[in-house]
Order: C-alpha cells, then structure tokens, then sequence
C-alpha cells in the first residue's frame, strides 16, 4: 500500500538522520515501513486486517506490536487514524467472537493452523490457543492510540462489550477448574503444543492472578499462571478503568477491574517472586500457586526481561534488576551466546537459537548507552544481509534462521532506533 504521509515524511529525515550508518539507515528503512508495506489490509466495512507476515492470519498480539510505533505519528494523519482505527475495530470484532482466540482468519473460511486440534474451532479461527497477554495488547493499543493520537472514536459499543468480556474472562480463570470450560487438545507429540491433564492444564492453586493455557510465543504453560502475562494485565485493567470511567461512566466496570487489578497484583507480588541463590529475589516466569516455579525467560513478549516495557514496573525496580540479571546468564535455559551474538531464545525455536526480538527488547529495557549501542551493532551484523529482522538464528552462523517474513520483529526493531534516535544515542 502506498505510504501515509506522515511516515513517508518521517523516513526521510530518518535517512537524513541515519547517513553516516548506511547498513542501519537501510535496515531502518526497510524495517519501519514493513507494516504498512507488506502486512496490511483494509476492508470494505473499515476495519483493518494485520497479518502477521509469513502466516496470513491476524494474531492479536503481534498485530498490535505490529502498529504500536506508528502511533505518534496518527494524531494528524487521516490514513493513519483509518489503519489503526480499523485495527482496534478488528480486534474487537474478533474478542467479541471469541475472547480465547490468539489468532484469526480474515474471513470465516475455516482455515485453521491444525484441522485436528479438539478446542471448539469456529470458521473465524486459525488457531484457539488462549494467551492472557492476548487481551492485554488490544487494550494496549486502544489506549495508546487514545492517548497518545487523542483519537475516540474507537469506543464504541462493541468495544465496551469487548473491554466488559475481557474483564469477565479473567475473573473466571482466576479459579479455572472450578469455572472455566477452556481445553486445547492438539493430536502432537510435542509437549510445548498441547495442555496436559485432558487439555485443561495441571492444577493450579488459587492466588489471585489469573489462568492461562499458553505463552507468548504460542507454546503451553508448563504451570498456569504467566507472571509476566499478569502484570500486563495489571497494567490494562488500569486501563480498563480510566475508559470505564471517563468514556462509558460505568462505575460498576471500573470498580470490577480495580478489585481483579488489585487481587492479581497481590498474587505476583505473593506467589510469583523467589529467593534465588544468587540473584536474590527475582520475578518466576511461570507458577501454580503450590510453590513450584518456572525458572526461565523466554524472547516472546511479555517476558521477564520486557517487564518496563509493558510498564509494570521501572527499570530501576531492584527485583527487575535481578531477574534481568538471570535472564541474561546460562542460569536461564533459554539463554545463549556464540561468535555472533548473546541473547535469549525460546523453546518455540531450535536450540541455542537467539531471537531478534530479545535483543531488540534487551536494548529497549536497558538504562546503560554502551549496551545499546552493542545491541544495534549485534541487530546489524545479525540479519544475515537480508535487510530485515527475523525470529530465531544461530549465533554462530546468523543466516541460518526462522521466519524471513516477520514483521513483529521488524516493528520492535523500528521503534527501538527511534527511541535510540530521540535519545541521541545514534
């Protein structure tokens, strides 16, 4: 599609900006648009089909990421509010089908990532994996967009249904063998596709966070609650009722998501720390309540490692620092370095592959100039003369990755040279 005009603008001071780096000013300019240029579609009812790259269905998560830096530059340009506007209408549209859903076809076409998985399939969905932080991004995005562009025709009806499902949603899974109906059974070997106990997850003891089946990188919990996940949630229910309040005036919603706000909260601060050996007390990854803990960070965000980004806490939160610590040592399991780079993985890709993502959120997170300015050069030498960001590689031989069409990646590339430009660090 042809380029709106503030962005078309923004990249060529960006090339001004960026000319004493030519492989960055080329990656920055392949990057930043990639969205826009590749992965985007209007639709005849206004609404705006993002999809997320190599894979022609919208997740709710990465289509937000996909957008989210494009968001200052909306407050003044009409094509911008369309795209984004239609976005946010999307994603409700698609909650209020189905609030469980990571991911969703264009049309009800029926067309799902296994046709054997046993998890209440409608047409609309690609796949019905249900991810916490897959209600959190949408509201994310409205809110920004709120304001950060000053933009509210968003709150519409349908979004009030969406916002009032979401907060219904997490108080159900707050106790989710005693109120939930949600299973995923995928026909696989593969214990990171599919939940144990019968497609209803191990058990999990009540702490006041809430339950969730997988991960932001699409793969199962090993315990119920995603501690990362729920502090994004923590952070969206805040949102959740400043819109409840100054837009709809409905004081029950607002008071709902301050009660749920607050019983999360307690359970991550209650259930989710640990006394670490080494590192001190440190933020789990995952729990279940019993005492038992996960122990890792994965590149997918919400991590550990992206917990200011999400805005949970600061950087400087001395339990953030901790965990920071850990997740970027070979304490972490997902943690890797060789002659090329040093970062975090996943389980969802081959071994001792690091992500692009990671390395760009390490350097988004990070409060030191000397470290970020490796970051990028790390970024740089990585994308194996592609011009673009992937999802995994090898740290030994950086052409051999996953995904040479993902645009998630592209766009947290993207915003991390903007926010290193607007720093002056480059």
């Amino acid at each position: 599609m042809t380029l709106p005009k503030s962005i078309s603008v923004f990249l060529d001071e960006a090339d001004k900006r960026l000319a004493g780096h030519p492989k960055l000013q080329k990656l920055f300019r392949n990057t930043f648009p990639n969205t826009l240029e590749t992965t985007v579609k209007l639709l005849e009812d206004g609404t705006t089909f993002v999809f997320t790259g190599d894979i022609h269905a919208m997740w709710l998560r990465d289509s937000t990421e996909q957008v989210r830096h494009y968001i200052p530059f909306a407050k003044d340009d009409e094509e911008l509010q369309r795209i984004i506007g239609g976005l946010i209408a999307r994603q409700i549209l698609y909650m209020n089908i189905d609030p469980y859903t990571n991911a969703f076809n264009e049309t009800a076409n029926d067309r799902h990532y296994r046709d054997t998985d046993d998890c209440n399939l409608n047409p609309w969905m690609w796949e019905r994996k249900y991810e916490l932080d897959s209600l959190c991004f949408p509201v994310q995005l409205m809110y920004d967009y709120w304001k950060i562009a000053g933009q509210t025709s968003i709150f519409t009806p349908e979004c009030y249904q969406a916002l009032t499902s979401i907060v219904e949603v997490m108080i159900t899974e707050q106790k989710h063998e005693e109120r939930s109906g949600y299973f995923f059974r995928r026909q696989t070997h593969q214990e990171t596709e599919t939940l144990p106990n019968d497609g209803h997850g191990m058990p999990c003891n009540y702490t006041g966070m809430t339950w969730s089946g997988f991960r932001p990188s699409d793969d199962a919990n090993v315990f119920g609650y995603h501690v990362p996940s729920n502090m994004f949630a923590v952070v969206v229910l805040g949102h959740i009722i400043e819109i409840a309040t100054d837009i709809y005036g409905d004081k029950r919603l607002a008071e709902r998501a301050e009660k749920l706000r607050k019983e999360i909260d307690f359970g991550i601060r209650h259930y989710g720390i640990v006394n670490h050996p080494v590192y001190g007390r440190i933020y789990a990854y995952e729990t279940d309540g019993y005492g038992n803990y996960c122990l890792m960070d994965d590149a997918g965000t919400p991590g550990l490692l992206s917990i200011p980004y999400i805005g949970y806490v600061g950087a400087d939160d001395p339990v953030y620092q901790n965990t920071r610590r850990f997740a970027l040592s070979f304490d972490n399991p997902f943690y890797f370095e060789g002659k090329h780079a040093k970062g975090i993985g996943s389980p969802h890709t081959p071994g001792g592959y690091v992500w692009h993502m990671a390395l760009s959120m390490q350097a988004l997170t990070s409060d030191n100039e000397e470290e970020i300015k490796e970051l990028i050069q790390m970024l740089m030498d990585t994308d194996a003369d592609t011009g673009f960001m992937h999802e995994g590689f090898h740290p030994d031989d950086p052409s051999d990755f996953s995904r040479e069409w993902f645009a998630w990646s592209n766009s947290l590339f993207a915003a991390l040279i903007v926010k290193a430009m607007d720093e002056n660090i480059i």
